[in-house]
């Protein structure tokens, strides 16, 4: 009776342990998204998510891709893929996940050759995309980031066709269904409905949008000015159905054109108002490399969390 009576001491200690562990273990709630790959001296992705600061990182960019055109990455001046150079990038990738951080791939951005030509072309594009870089394997298709499989895949879709990234979304979604799970994130501009992912948004299958609330006065931030910015949010979070909604943010001054929130403003007077919403996700900043310049992530990394 005496050793029954240790034993379930103990077993009432592991569970309180293991209790108080949850209690503790840092949350995604409230975590910072961030952009890595359009600046080589922005540090390595392995060394990008040991600052702890980050919850998301999307890779940037696939910025060809499409129309019968041969996929390109370009990761500026880290790598080239050119000659396989990029496939070390594995490395880091599985030290982020590792660390519990998503690790998605980036389509478009600001400069590229990209466009969906038809759904059929939306399909090729998918299935490029899972053998390529997901849980898929195939002879014909190389993996550019080298055996890593990412986490899932970002839309930010900034020019070419406005036609057919519902249709890539839902083709990515189907892939969950054989066993890992395929993220979605979007990062549509801020005047609301975005006129290239607007469709691609209505299908409800994205778990994370990070809207881009810079280079558009009319929803950003201006000085002295978060009303444009609140409202904007509070359109964004209650009109679409998605995972979680981020704020997207220049991560310094230098890294947009307009739109930079200075860090006190962001926390005493943005996020306590928007971080009321159940949609709330966090903050997204563009980019790694302006962030090393201006230490955004890091004044703002405790105002974020829920």
């Amino acid at each position: 009776m005496i050793k029954m009576g240790i034993k379930l001491q103990i077993q009432a200690i592991l569970l309180l342990s293991i209790f108080q562990l949850s209690l503790t273990k840092p949350s995604h709630a409230g975590g910072i998204s961030i952009y890595w790959g359009q600046n080589g001296n922005e540090g390595t992705l392995e060394a990008t998510c040991a600052t702890g600061k980050y919850a998301y990182v999307n890779i940037a960019f696939l910025n060809k891709f499409g129309n019968g055109q041969t996929p390109e990455l370009n990761l500026a001046g880290h790598c080239n893929p050119a000659n396989n150079g990029c496939t070390g990038t594995s490395t880091g990738i599985k030290s982020c996940q590792n660390r519990g951080i998503k690790v998605l791939l980036s389509l478009g951005g600001g400069i590229g050759s990209y466009n969906l030509a038809s759904q059929t072309d939306a399909k090729n594009v998918a299935d490029y995309l899972w053998n390529g870089f997901l849980g898929g394997k195939s002879n014909s298709v190389s993996r550019p980031l080298g055996d890593a499989v990412l986490d899932g895949i970002d839309f930010d879709i900034e020019q070419g066709s406005t036609e057919y990234w519902n249709d890539l979304a839902r083709y990515l979604s189907e892939y969950s269904k054989r066993g890992r799970k395929v993220y979605l994130g979007a990062a549509p501009q801020c005047p609301f409905p975005d006129s290239n992912l607007g469709a691609a948004l209505d299908t409800g299958l994205f778990d994370y949008v990070w809207v881009q609330f810079y280079n558009n006065p009319p929803c950003q931030y201006s000085s002295g000015n978060t009303v444009n910015i609140i409202d904007s949010w509070n359109q964004w979070t209650t009109s679409i159905k998605a995972g979680k909604i981020f704020l997207g943010l220049p991560a310094a001054p230098r890294a947009a054109g307009s739109g930079y929130i200075p860090p006190d403003v962001l926390s005493s007077q943005i996020l306590p108002v928007i971080k009321k919403s159940a949609k709330y996700g966090g903050i997204m900043l563009w980019s790694k490399y302006w962030d090393d310049q201006n230490g955004y992530s890091s004044a703002i990394l405790k105002a974020t969390r829920v």
